[in-house]
């Protein structure tokens, strides 16, 4: 068996050990004679499972006590209704930072529920760059500040966490969640769609400081009012129990590599090799803001786009596939999540100059 390397930004690679795993135990969990696919979610079988992959995440993102950790379904999208439905508390507005595709999808849904104050943006940019917080137009009656902390798309992310006072941060953190260690204090409330850097597509991470839940729109369906999942340990309904089984094995083998700080050096060890080449060529192009590349999602230009097609042509044929920049910005993206080695950018880089010295 031969596996590619997998620069897809999401569904994502995951670690070929926690695939393993998962592979062994797929017919009987633990002497249990079933899969974890086949257990009910409120069974002692299951629990344990739960109970441990929140511990682990608690752990792993020094999570404090005051804070729930939910494990919930319907994605980032769905988070994004399901956010002001439970964090407005009376109130009718909210402040929103665009950097992109994403924070555009966020902002489109909030204006459902409230009134949407677009504190700064990056579009005069063209999204190349997070706006400086001193640019900000900051409301203090809002109910919230929502930022995406990494776009996808884009590949522009915050490497500072914003100072929004008494007004609650809230962070849609799906594509960079877990590559680095988080002060999540400084956040009202996370959320992160897991099919990145945490497991399958199927289970949403929400982490909520207590104080904020309780008073969720009366049109709130039960099982996204934040208070009835808390109170229910996620299991208000039946969560996604195999993609919850699956980020457990994910959380292991993060505390097994040293942990999220030792995770952020491999992630900065693998993007710096790509941006450095990038930035000694001018057949390739990154239009980000160098202060604020993404670490995961690395999108470039080659200089000549008729060359593209023959460029992804050549990368699947040398063992690398989903390069292909998503469709509203063109050009190619390399998504480098905790799962892919050192190895694999290696070998992109390898690649883009061979490309290049037969091309250019």
């Amino acid at each position: 068996m031969t596996r590619v390397f997998n620069f897809s930004a999401g569904p994502a690679a995951l670690p070929e050990p926690v695939l393993r795993q998962a592979a062994e135990e797929m017919l009987d969990w633990h002497g249990s004679g079933m899969s974890v696919m086949e257990m009910s979610h409120r069974g002692k079988e299951f629990i344990a499972i739960h109970a441990e992959t929140e511990s682990l995440l608690r752990e792993l993102l020094a999570v404090p006590t005051n804070y729930k950790v939910l494990f919930l379904q319907g994605g980032a999208i769905g988070e994004n209704a399901i956010v002001p439905m439970n964090l407005l508390r009376g109130r009718s507005s909210a402040d929103y930072v665009n950097t992109g595709e994403w924070s555009k999808k966020s902002i489109k849904e909030a204006k459902k529920y409230c009134s949407v104050n677009i504190a700064a943006s990056g579009e005069a940019a063209n999204f190349t760059n997070v706006p400086k917080q001193q640019d900000w137009k900051l409301d203090p009656g809002a109910a919230y500040v929502h930022i995406c902390s990494n776009e996808t798309i884009g590949g522009v992310e915050y490497h500072w966490t914003p100072e929004t006072g008494d007004v609650p941060l809230v962070a849609d953190m799906s594509s960079n969640i877990m590559s680095r260690p988080v002060e999540v204090s400084r956040y009202g409330l996370i959320y992160a769609g897991a099919q990145k850097n945490v497991g399958p597509a199927g289970v949403t991470i929400v982490i909520v400081r207590e104080d904020l839940i309780g008073q969720a729109l009366p049109v709130t369906p039960s099982a996204f009012d934040y208070k009835q999942q808390a109170d229910n340990d996620s299991m208000f309904n039946t969560p996604p129990t195999y993609a919850i089984y699956i980020a457990g094995l994910v959380f292991k083998w993060i505390k097994a590599q040293g942990g999220l700080a030792a995770i952020e050096r491999h992630n900065r060890d693998k993007a710096a090799l790509l941006y450095d080449y990038l930035d000694s060529t001018q057949f390739y192009t990154n239009p980000v803001a160098r202060e604020d590349r993404s670490l995961m999602n690395v999108p470039f230009k080659l200089r000549d786009d008729k060359l593209d097609d023959a460029f992804l042509k050549g990368a699947k044929e040398n063992g690398m596939v989903q390069l292909k920049g998503h469709r509203s910005v063109g050009g190619m993206r390399a998504s480098i999540y905790n799962a892919m080695p050192v190895a694999g950018v290696q070998a992109l880089v390898a690649y883009m100059k061979a490309f290049e010295a037969s091309h250019g």
